[in-house]
């Protein structure tokens, strides 16, 4: 027996047997019909690090998927913390008027860096606008930003999401009993 045989045998467990001498027996001789073979035992060593390996690689897998998940939510946070930076810079421009969710505003700059925020669009103001256009950007209900070119798609996604919501509220809760059927 070699080396690694004998480390196999070492780590399988057997059912202690009252009726056997050594102790243990690997098959019931009674319902098998065939005597003890130590390729039995070889056999079941080999099943016992099969299973060992199955195991590893599954835990491997399974680590690797929360792994990928980190960093997918490490990057979304990171994301998040940028979006949240740039929504507060943009409402820290200067503003001469009430901004109101659902409304687009541009943003211009003057000669002395001070940034503005305007309700007239370069097309507005005709071929001599007085500042630096620097985008235009949506107000959103949420406070948040949307910059001009992301506007349509931004608002597809709050519909959506809108239709969701309003449909989660039409639906009776599972939790109301349903008395269908029980009066006679």
């Amino acid at each position: 027996m070699s080396s690694t045989e004998s480390e196999h045998l070492s780590t399988v467990a057997l059912v202690e047997s009252s009726n056997n001498p050594t102790g243990f027996q690997l098959v019931n001789t009674y319902h098998t019909n065939h005597v003890e073979d130590p390729s039995d035992l070889v056999a079941l060593a080999e099943q016992v690090q099969k299973a060992d390996e199955f195991i590893r690689a599954n835990a491997s897998n399974r680590l690797t998927v929360i792994a990928e998940q980190i960093r997918l939510l490490q990057e979304q946070a990171r994301k998040v913390l940028e979006d949240a930076k740039k929504d507060a810079d943009l409402h820290h421009v200067a503003c001469n008027m009430v901004k109101r969710p659902g409304n687009i505003y541009h943003l211009y700059m003057r000669e002395s860096g001070q940034r503005y925020f305007s309700i007239l669009s370069p097309n507005d103001w005709g071929p001599g606008h007085p500042h630096e256009f620097l985008g235009s950007y949506k107000l959103q209900h949420d406070m948040s930003w949307t910059p001009h070119g992301n506007i349509e798609q931004r608002d597809q996604e709050i519909s959506i999401i809108d239709k969701v919501l309003s449909q989660q509220i039409a639906l009776p809760s599972s939790r109301e009993p349903n008395f269908q059927g029980l009066t006679s």
